[in-house]
């Protein structure tokens, strides 16, 4: 966590900005939660409680500041929201996907990128230089598959009996 306030810290300064409290705080609430994919409401809400003078269009601001320094990315996840997760400043993209249960609603992250070979025939053949991408798996989370099972197993029970 140090490493990446510093990372923030050290950007700032190279692009001639100030290191502020406000931009601190919302950079923190990201770092403390960094399996959540939230909204810029939901940082508001945690960001809030340790400095309530932060109003929400300063977190907007601040989001929108973090995204252009590519220090979060902007997802969408199919669910109405904008949502923001971390990204490592050191990668030109991030290396993770996302799995959306069609039953629950959860996220998951799938931390390996099986892309990269793509990208670089995409390259090689056509010369086009793909420098990020975004994929989302539908489906049934392990939970909700158990108890779909269970239910299943319940309903043929019953009609046995």
């Amino acid at each position: 966590m140090e490493d990446m306030l510093e990372e923030f810290k050290k950007l700032l300064r190279e692009k001639g900005l100030k290191t502020t409290g406000q931009r601190l705080a919302v950079l923190k609430a990201l770092l403390d939660n960094p399996e959540k994919h939230m909204t810029v409401e939901e940082i508001y809400d945690i960001v809030r409680k340790s400095s309530p003078e932060i109003g929400l269009a300063t977190v907007y601001r601040n989001i929108q500041l973090l995204t252009e320094m590519q220090l979060t990315n902007k997802l969408n996840l199919d669910d109405g929201y904008i949502r923001y997760e971390l990204a490592d400043p050191r990668e030109h993209h991030h290396h993770h996907h996302h799995m959306i249960c069609l039953d629950c609603g959860r996220v998951f992250e799938f931390q390996q990128d099986l892309l990269d070979d793509l990208e670089d025939n995409i390259m090689e053949k056509t010369g086009f230089k793909v420098v990020n991408h975004e994929v989302k798996f539908y489906g049934y989370c392990a939970d909700c598959l158990a108890r779909w099972e269970k239910e299943q197993a319940a309903r043929a029970e019953k009609e046995k009996a």
